[in-house]
């Protein structure tokens, strides 16, 4: 019973246990948000198409992003040389 109580009054401290629950449109004008941001520092904007049918959002980005073009290349695979055996002759 102590324990309970303790708790108690603790959840009142902390403004109670209850964990936020984003409700869907919280969720989606997060989102949506977080994708307007990407795309207002983007300098040439992707083509963005909506499929009523499914409702997915796709955008048509180019085949390289700039920071993609500015990371380094993959190394080249070593090449293993063969080893040649000599006769003991």
């Amino acid at each position: 019973m102590r324990g309970t109580k303790m708790f108690k009054f603790l959840k009142s401290r902390m403004g109670g246990l209850k964990p936020a629950v984003e409700t869907q449109r919280q969720t989606v004008e997060r989102a949506l948000g977080e994708v307007d941001e990407v795309l207002a520092l983007m300098a040439v904007k992707p083509k963005v198409t909506i499929d009523p049918e499914t409702g997915t959002v796709s955008l048509g980005l180019p085949d390289q992003m700039p920071d993609e073009a500015l990371a380094l290349p993959a190394p080249e695979p070593e090449v293993e040389e063969p080893v040649v055996e000599k006769d003991a002759a």
